[in-house]
């Protein structure tokens, strides 16, 4: 089969490129490489196709897409901390970008999409862990705000055009090559200061993490076993830790003793940071499917990539 992997140069990206190249499949990698990495494809840089191009060049997406049978639509405006600094980037990049993945799939007769979305569209639910046909409420997130409307248009596209839709709300992800989050924040602040460490917020907003390969076993467990044309699927784990334990967790790995924490103050780290993120994982499980790492596990396999991979520090300034 040939696939596109819009942001197949991101974290998500590349290691669902890495899955198709072993499996022998043809692969396009399409990015602008605003955050994503080309050093994350080179081993497989002789088996792919890479466009370096933006999702806004309708031109490129519309050739890009010729011969398609499945697209993984993984590339997005990720700063979800910082999206009200910009939020027609976020627009464009997460809602109007969908919508161009869409347009250029009806035009060239691809039926196949499976979408990175998040457990933030939940807003700040009343009930954990939470379902997927949760009420949603009142959105907080530009970023979450911009990811649901692109779910609309991926319910729209389906029904009126009969395209297969994956819908996958992450928790946040870990592992290797994780450049942007909690982990790799603190950790870079560490490695500055040793002494002191500023956390967003009070330290007690309850998360939920995902090792990056057991989501990508999720993913293509969910898409080879679906029976529907909307699929709709949480992606998360059964447990929780607190930012503080994170915190601790590093400093723990990193030999830091008496690392002096400074909060921000209050529940949440910044404007739609959810206190409290927990999905309800059933509909992955009746498929067969459960996490293999704890979050305990995912935090220090991701420290580990990332002092062996010191260079990203200097990349994600």
């Amino acid at each position: 089969m040939k696939y596109l992997v819009t942001g197949g140069a991101g974290f998500v990206g590349s290691s669902i490129v890495d899955r198709l190249v072993v499996k022998s499949h043809q692969v396009i990698v399409y990015d602008n490489l605003s955050t994503g990495n080309e050093m994350f494809l080179n081993h497989s840089k002789d088996k792919i196709l890479f466009i370096k191009a933006d999702l806004l060049d309708t031109k490129r997406l519309n050739e890009a897409m010729q011969g398609v049978d499945f697209v993984f639509h993984m590339a997005a405006n990720a700063d979800v901390k910082d999206n009200l600094k910009n939020p027609t980037k976020c627009l464009e990049q997460n809602t109007t970008g969908t919508s161009n993945v869409l347009e250029a799939m009806r035009v060239n007769g691809v039926k196949n999409i499976a979408f990175a979305s998040t457990g933030s569209v939940y807003g700040e639910p009343d009930v954990f862990p939470t379902p997927e046909d949760c009420k949603f409420p009142i959105q907080t997130s530009m970023y979450a705000a911009s990811k649901l409307a692109s779910e609309g248009l991926l319910e729209a596209y389906s029904i009126g055009y009969g395209i297969r839709v994956f819908i996958f709300r992450f928790v946040s992800l870990m592992g290797e090559r994780y450049t942007h989050g909690c982990v790799f924040d603190f950790y870079k602040k560490l490695l500055n200061n040793s002494k002191e460490l500023y956390i967003l917020g009070d330290g007690k907003q309850k998360k939920s993490y995902l090792y990056i390969q057991d989501c990508l076993d999720a993913m293509f467990l969910a898409i080879e076993n679906s029976t529907e044309k909307i699929n709709i699927i949480n992606l998360g784990t059964e447990e929780y830790v607190e930012v503080n334990f994170i915190a601790d967790t590093l400093c723990e790995e990193l030999g830091l003793n008496n690392v002096k924490y400074v909060y921000s103050g209050g529940k949440r780290g910044w404007v739609g940071d959810s206190p409290f993120i927990l999905l309800d994982i059933k509909k992955m499980k009746a498929l067969g499917w459960k996490p293999t790492f704890t979050i305990e596990e995912c935090i220090k396999r991701t420290i580990t990539w990332l002092r062996e991979n010191q260079w990203v520090l200097k990349e994600r300034q």
